[in-house]
């Protein structure tokens, strides 16, 4: 089994093919995975393999390990475009999720004030204030919606728990009036005798129409680029991810395709 990509709390600085030099930030466990969605392509493995035993690093333990890496690479002069929240699992499930960004901030103006904040969410906790209060805050708000259509989210994402629906995470996103960005992964494949697919006129339509409803400052358009637990997906190439983005700037959608 695939399993969990981040074995720290503070990773990197890697290079990010849409964020530039990254430092991630990891706030789910070092030794297992704890996530809202079970995406057949996340790189961080499936929910399957468990939480593991370390548990999520307390607010403290953030700020001092990102502060001891900020330091150290302030004093080797190392470059740095973006603090990014990502790793094993949804970084908003964190239970003081809002407080570690305001640490974060803190840290980002003291070391690197030209720096931006990302996060890199599934968008599954924008009925939280708390939550949505810490996404008003950085730089780049980062939300994902890989389809439009209940249905296709349900195969590609798996979201735990029966309470997801599009239509919720629409309105969710709304409520940033513009300042956020929509990721969407477009991928074909088969997984346990069903078909993935949504680069289909009807999916791309539907995105569509979310995309003008929800009115982002960008939309990413990004494809497979490592290793999924899913074996039988299938990237799709970037001359078609530029066919799709075209449709979408045709309606006014500002896009990007990474």
């Amino acid at each position: 089994m695939q399993t969990v990509l981040f074995t720290s709390t503070i990773f990197g600085p890697i290079h990010s093919r849409r964020l530039g030099t990254s430092l991630g930030v990891n706030l789910m466990p070092a030794d297992g995975k704890v996530c809202s969605f079970d995406c057949l392509y996340c790189e961080a493995g499936f929910n399957a393999q468990g939480p593991g035993k370390k548990g999520i690093p307390p607010r403290e333990e953030v700020a001092r390990l990102l502060e001891e890496k900020l330091q150290s690479m302030r004093a080797d002069n190392l470059p740095l475009d973006v603090i990014t929240f990502s790793g094993n699992g949804e970084p908003t499930l964190h239970p003081d999720f809002n407080g570690v960004v305001d640490d974060t901030l803190r840290l980002r103006d003291k070391y690197y004030p030209d720096a931006k904040v990302s996060v890199l969410s599934n968008a599954t906790r924008l009925r939280s204030p708390q939550v949505v209060e810490g996404l008003r805050k950085v730089d780049n708000n980062i939300l994902k919606l890989d389809s439009a259509i209940d249905s296709t989210v349900q195969l590609i994402d798996r979201p735990v728990g029966r309470d997801y629906s599009v239509a919720d995470v629409i309105e969710g996103m709304k409520q940033f009036d513009g300042q956020c960005i929509v990721q969407t992964m477009i991928l074909r494949g088969e997984h346990d005798g069903k078909v993935i697919d949504n680069t289909t006129d009807e999916e791309i339509e539907a995105l569509l129409r979310a995309y003008k409803e929800i009115a982002p400052r960008e939309v990413m358009l990004y494809s497979i680029d490592r290793k999924t637990p899913a074996e039988h997906l299938v990237k799709v190439e970037r001359e078609e991810l530029e066919r799709i983005a075209e449709r979408l700037r045709s309606e006014g959608i500002e896009v990007l395709v990474s």
